[in-house]
């Protein structure tokens, strides 16, 4: 049967079905993916030459391919495969083991082809020259581990090691590449001297990395031009790497790897923050496809041919020697890898992190032969008749020696890459590792009980059945009831040891770094800065088991005051000059110190949640604290000599944020099903042209001359009865960091309202186990429960940065309940906020300041009672005793203010709630009713349905119906600006203005509103 080009494609087609196959049965095993492969490969291409072309089409495909040129293959293949390791290699990880790598790659491939070539001469009978044996060596060094790599992700092997592996395997294909060009050409005929030689080698390398970091340079200049277009992102990824080796291997006649391999880390170095919007999940997503599918038909492929060149070979394969000598060739390759390994061990052991002697073991185990060295010998079998030491049988005895070297290491060392690393113990977790993971498997039942008690009651089927469900749930039969804390580990169980501070810093480093990139997806920073604190990140990482965190030090060079900067607030030059100098300098400076403290605020609010009170995780909560000390430092200063920068880089943020949550919104509405395509795209389109507006030419912001006001006092400046005796006393003052706005204890005589800022808050009598960050930020109100109640203020109250805030004295508050009755309900209700901070941190502490208010606002009802009636608190509600006695049912103990009342049983959301444990004395009480003793004041949060209202919130896939609906409970920091995004449909936007209308009347609902948006708010 003659063959036709299309049978190439029938056969690529089978090789991708057998590919998905192979990786579906191998799920969940540690069977090398390649290894099996390369098995494939060698039964097609039996079946095809055993059976004598009896496959029909895939026969003929599979003779298509097994004749496809060699340097076809390479360029089609390596490009790919070649780009998508090295992009995929942390930068990092590169910079401290680049030594190792040029030295494995350098002078490892020169003494590994001195080896092989001089046995090849010296013990095989083919009566070899030097420059063939050479030749036949160089091809041979070519490592290309990709098998083991892959095994060693799986396994979760230390990434030093693998990098190391992976550079080496990419550097020693581009190498043994320019070496066997060497000795190619040196067969053919050309001579070289040493000069000559080195000449050529030199250039040859060099001249490759020349050429890959120029095509970084200007393919990552382009990326600059492409805005949020992750198809062209990724096509020019693509057409760079493809590009880039064409230039070098057949123009400039320079290594082509090394091109790549240069191109790709000059990527994985610059432009990993390169791209916009979803462009870095997508970029990752189609080079995982593209190397699956390159590394599918490649190992395929090579197994063919290794088939065919035994099975379709002259009688040279066919005795027993050739098999002999292929067995003994194979030796000398693991003798040469281990003296490679072994002369190069000082060195390698000296530079970057070093090297012992288990990775040494493994690194020379890890030596594979691929599909590189297999190209090249069928390269030199191709060119047999064009000079005397190149016949046809020794262009056999090339393909059959690599062929067969490639298949017994892949079969052989890959296959028992598991056994290597048990043996050598690398393989196993460290005892803190392990406890973390117990500790996680512990927190499933838990964290199923949350999830189930959430969904609630369906409306439309009912409540679902938590037994059913739980059979479902067979990950939570070996942890239902254990309650297990890796920091309580006995001590007489070695492998259950608490956790080192080395593992413990680098845990904490991690949930650093993940919040600095979800905040460069929310824009909150520039690519530029989120580049900057994930370099210092991964800086402190390398020292975690040698100094405390030192994530700081990195960025301390970056912020600063130049001494220029006095000169320009002297006013001898324009104010226009002043501010370009002024904001364009410290908003850099700004972003960083507060991007900074707000990962490390996440990341110690995260690891007390996961270690609870343990002291190994007090030393590093403590030295993060420390570690932002200079940068709340510096953002006081900025906020004390150049107030408006602060506001102009949080101006900024908001304006991004709020482009972003048009896309959201935008895309959701297409969801929904309220947009068609067409008026999706219009919409899209003209929210990504202000996005990219923003972005290429940052906005040229004027400072507000108008400063930001409290939402308690706005609301009361609002009220006709009230403005009068408070317009004459709210003036706004400075107060720096550390000083005492009021004392424990003292008389109250005005109360503090925080416009910017933080304060924390401490108390003797009131301290609570489950407040982890006691601090008050922008918004709050602080000491008028004193003031309300005559009694001394019940913590000390102390700033912990700049503050900007009013002080009202105690008189014009007393005054302004005299003036307006509802002015005393909307004063107790702004008091229960403080208190619930205080006396319920495990459930409000996390909360913002808009959302609290916004719980006031919808989900609270406040009730007087007198002596005698009874309280019932119900089960998804939390009740703050403001004033007044109770009594618990069956008890004679007095409950006085304040104090929080619990129901006696909890739904699933409650289920964990404790008391909150507090010395000297309990403000937390449980019980199924409460007996009023004296005239009480109660405040009743519905935080249950408050809780799922934001759950619906979250998973809803559309944010029409909170745009609506809860226009101002979202799930995201600055949610109040979806609410904005009601203009795009007149409707909702006629129904919200109605619903802001009538909420107005309340003082409440005008607080929430100036806390959500501001001064922007008019009433």
């Amino acid at each position: 049967m003659e063959s036709s080009p299309s049978d190439a494609v029938v056969f690529a087609g089978l090789c991708l079905a057998l590919g998905v196959a192979c990786r579906h049965v191998l799920r969940g095993t540690r069977v090398p993916y390649t290894v099996v492969l390369l098995i494939i490969g060698v039964g097609l291409g039996s079946l095809e030459y055993g059976t004598h072309h009896q496959l029909g089409k895939i026969g003929n495909g599979i003779r298509l391919w097994s004749k496809i040129d060699p340097g076809l293959l390479l360029a089609v293949f390596l490009p790919p495969l070649l780009f998508e390791g090295s992009f995929s290699m942390e930068f990092h990880q590169i910079k401290w083991c680049i030594a190792q790598m040029i030295l494995l790659a350098g002078p490892g491939v020169l003494l590994s082809t001195f080896c092989l070539g001089s046995v090849l001469k010296l013990t095989f009978p083919y009566n070899w020259s030097w420059k063939t044996s050479l030749l036949l060596g160089g091809l041979l060094s070519a490592t290309d581990p990709v098998a083991v790599v892959a095994l060693l992700k799986e396994l979760g092997a230390c990434k030093k090691l693998t990098t190391i592996i992976e550079g080496e395997s990419m550097m020693n294909d581009g190498v043994a590449m320019v070496i066997y060009t060497l000795f190619y050409r040196m067969v053919l005929g050309e001579s070289f001297n040493w000069v000559a030689i080195i000449k050529f080698l030199s250039e040859a390398s060099l001249g490759a990395v020349g050429i890959g970091l120029a095509f970084g340079v200007a393919s990552v200049l382009w990326l600059g031009y492409i805005f949020n277009d992750a198809v062209m992102e990724i096509t020019l990824t693509l057409a760079v790497s493809y590009v880039a080796y064409f230039t070098a291997q057949e123009g400039a006649d320079v290594s082509g790897i090394l091109t790549v391999m240069t191109l790709g880390m000059f990527y994985s170095a610059v432009a990993r923050i390169a791209f916009e919007s979803d462009g870095p999940e997508s970029l990752r997503h189609f080079w995982e496809m593209v190397a699956y599918i390159s590394n599918t038909l490649i190992f395929i492929l090579s197994g063919v041919i290794i088939a065919e060149g035994i099975l379709n070979g002259s009688s040279v394969t066919a005795d027993g020697k050739s098999w002999a000598n292929l067995f003994l060739l194979y030796a000398y390759v693991q003798a040469s890898r281990c003296i490679v390994v072994g002369a190069l061990y000082p060195f390698l052991s000296y530079f970057g992190h070093g090297l012992d002697w288990k990775e040494a073991v493994f690194l020379v185990w890890s030596g594979l032969r691929g599909p590189v060295s297999l190209s090249l010998s069928l390269s030199v079998k191709r060119s047999t008749g064009k000079s005397i030491e190149l016949n046809s049988d020794t262009g056999t005895l090339f393909v059959f020696f690599t062929g067969g070297i490639v298949f017994l290491t892949v079969i052989v060392n890959a296959s028992t890459t598991q056994l290597i690393l048990h043996l050598l113990d690398m393989d196993k977790f460290s005892s803190a590792k392990k406890r973390i993971h117990e500790y996680s498997k512990s927190e499933l039942f838990r964290k199923a009980l949350e999830a189930f008690g959430t969904l609630g009651n369906d409306e439309e089927l009912g409540p679902a059945d938590w037994p059913t469900v739980k059979g479902y749930l067979t990950c939570l039969n070996s942890n239902e009831g254990q309650c297990i804390h890796y920091h309580g580990a006995p001590e007489s169980d070695s492998t259950l040891d608490p956790m080192k501070l080395e593992d413990l810093r680098i845990c904490f480093l991690n949930g650093v770094q993940t919040a600095y990139w979800e905040m460069l997806d929310e824009r909150r920073i520039s690519q530029t800065t989120a580049d900057i604190l994930v370099r210092s990140v991964e800086d402190a990482r390398d020292l975690a088991s040698l100094e405390p965190l030192c994530d700081w030090k990195g960025l301390r060079d970056r912020v600063r005051f130049p001494s220029y900067y006095n000169f320009l607030q002297t006013g001898v030059l324009p104010q226009k000059l002043v501010t370009y100098f002024v904001v364009e300098r410290l908003e850099s400076a700004c972003c960083i110190c507060a991007a900074f403290l707000h990962a490390h605020k996440i990341a110690r609010q995260q690891l007390h949640d996961f270690t609870d009170d343990s002291d190994i995780s007090s030393i590093i909560i403590n030295e993060s604290v420390g570690e932002g000390e200079e940068a709340r430092k510096f953002l006081d200063d900025v906020h004390m000599k150049f107030p408006q920068v602060l506001r102009v880089v949080k101006t900024r943020q908001a304006a991004y944020l709020v482009l972003n949550h048009l896309i959201e919104y935008v895309q959701n509405l297409e969801k929904s099903g309220l947009l068609q395509e067409k008026m999706k795209l219009h919409l899209h389109e003209a929210v990504q042209t202000d996005l990219k507006k923003l972005v290429r030419t940052p906005l040229s912001l004027k400072f507000p001359e108008k400063n930001s006001i409290h939402p308690m006092l706005g609301s009361l400046l609002s009220s006709v009865h009230v403005h009068e005796p408070l317009s004459s006393n709210s003036g706004e003052m400075m107060k720096l960091r550390g000083l005492t706005l009021y004392k424990e204890g003292s008389k109250p005589d005005g109360i503090w309202l925080i416009s910017s800022g933080v304060v924390k808050w401490e108390s003797n009598i009131m301290r609570n186990k489950h407040s982890f960050c006691p601090t008050f930020t922008h918004g709050s109100t602080l000491g008028l429960y004193e003031v309300l109640t005559g009694r001394p203020y019940i913590c000390d109250v102390i700033t912990d940065s700049v503050v900007l805030c009013f002080f009202l004295e105690d008189d014009k508050i007393l005054s302004c309940l005299k003036s307006d009755p509802s002015v005393e309900d909307f004063l107790w209700q702004e008091s229960a906020i403080f208190l619930c901070k205080i006396l319920l941190p495990q459930i409000f502490e996390k909360m913002a300041m808009q959302n609290l208010r916004a719980l006031v606002v919808e989900r609270s009802v406040m009730t007087v009672y007198i002596r005698g009636e009874s309280i019932e608190i119900p089960h998804h509600s939390v009740g703050i005793l403001l004033e007044g006695c109770v009594k618990m049912e069956g008890l004679q103990e007095l409950i006085t203010s304040p104090a929080a009342l619990l129901p006696s049983r909890g739904n699933l959301i409650f289920q964990n709630l404790e008391a909150s444990g507090i010395e000297n004395g309990s403000f937390s009480h449980q019980a199924s009713s409460y007996l009023v003793e004296k005239r009480a004041r109660v405040i009743v949060f519905d935080v249950a349905a408050f809780e799922a209202d934001a759950v619906l919130s979250r998973r809803s896939s559309s944010l029409l119906t909170h745009a609506v609906d809860y226009p101002h409970r979202l799930s995201k920091e600055n949610r109040g600006f979806v609410s904005l995004l009601g203009n795009f449909i007149p409707r909702q936007h006629k129904q919200y203005c109605q619903g802001v209308g009538q909420q107005t009347d309340s003082l409440s609902a005008r607080a929430m509103q100036l806390s959500i948006y501001g001064c922007t708010v008019s009433f």
